[in-house]
Order: structure tokens, then sequence, then C-alpha cells
């Protein structure tokens, strides 16, 4: 099945969790199921924390930019239109909290699966999950802020 990944519809994009444009970076893609969005991502042993676990910080990274692509995915769906149609959005995180539930193996796939609930103007209010295996092992509060929406900024590309 061909999925429309969210990060397919950021041109320019060189963040290194979720910048196609960013050989280096994480490369994470994430695609609705149902009201779900959802990211299947593989690790390199060069992400470890101590031996075959995944470091923290890179788990949270996996997290945080799950979650703006999920806000930005959210905005467009809830105008009923497509991820790559005007005015373009991209969201930055205002909060993340992780509670670490278990150490996360590193040579397993992990999925992460995230819920919006709640919007409120340019704030968008998710929970996330990390699991591998169907085993949680880290939960996410997160906040996404709108800080770029090209109807008011004409030209501009936040990528770049």
């Amino acid at each position: 099945m061909k999925r429309d990944y969210f990060q397919a519809h950021m041109p320019e994009n060189v963040c290194f969790g979720c910048g196609a444009s960013n050989e280096e970076g994480l490369q994470i893609k994430s695609f609705w199921e149902g009201e779900d969005s959802v990211c299947h991502w593989e690790s390199e042993e060069k992400y470890h924390g101590w031996a075959n676990l995944l470091n923290g910080g890179i788990l949270a990274t996996l997290i945080d930019c799950h979650c703006m692509g999920t806000a930005m995915a959210d905005a467009y769906r809830r105008e009923d239109r497509s991820l790559d149609s005007e005015p373009m959005y991209r969201y930055a995180t205002g909060t993340i909290t992780v509670k670490y539930v278990k150490p996360t193996p590193n040579d397993q796939m992990i999925e992460l699966r995230a819920k919006v609930t709640e919007v409120k103007g340019k704030k968008t209010v998710m929970t996330c999950t990390a699991s591998v295996n169907g085993e949680v092992t880290a939960e996410a509060d997160v906040i996404a802020i709108r800080v770029f929406d090209s109807s008011t900024h004409k030209g501009d590309n936040p990528f770049k």
C-alpha cells in the first residue's frame, strides 16, 4: 500500500528528525491510520544509549518530530484539504513531556502513535506513545504551536 507520508509534503526540510533533505538525519515518515498518526522507525547502532538500548534523546526527537508532522497534517485534515495545498503550515514544539516507561530496544522496529486531543487557535495538543512489539516504552504529552502560515508570509519558505 502506498502511504501519503506527512514529511513528503515539507520540501527542503533539513530537520534532524523529520527532514527528508537531511541525509544524516533520522528520516522519520508519519502517516494516518484512522484517527492516529503512526510512524514505524528502525534504529541503527549509532543511536544506542547503553548497549542494545535506544538513546533517550533520540527517542524524544522521534516523538517530537512525529508530533509536529501530526499537528501539520491534522490542520490540513480539519480544513479538508490535501497536504500539498496552500496555505502551507509548519509547527514547532511548545512543550514536550516524555515519560520513559521501560528501556527501548535499539534493534527492533519502534512504533510511534500520536493522537490529537485538542486544538485551540494555533495550539495543537497531542498524546504519543512509543512501543516495541506492542509494549509501550514511552508516553508523551506534546503541544505544537503553528509558527508558519504561508498565507501571511507570501514568498517565504520556512525551510530556507
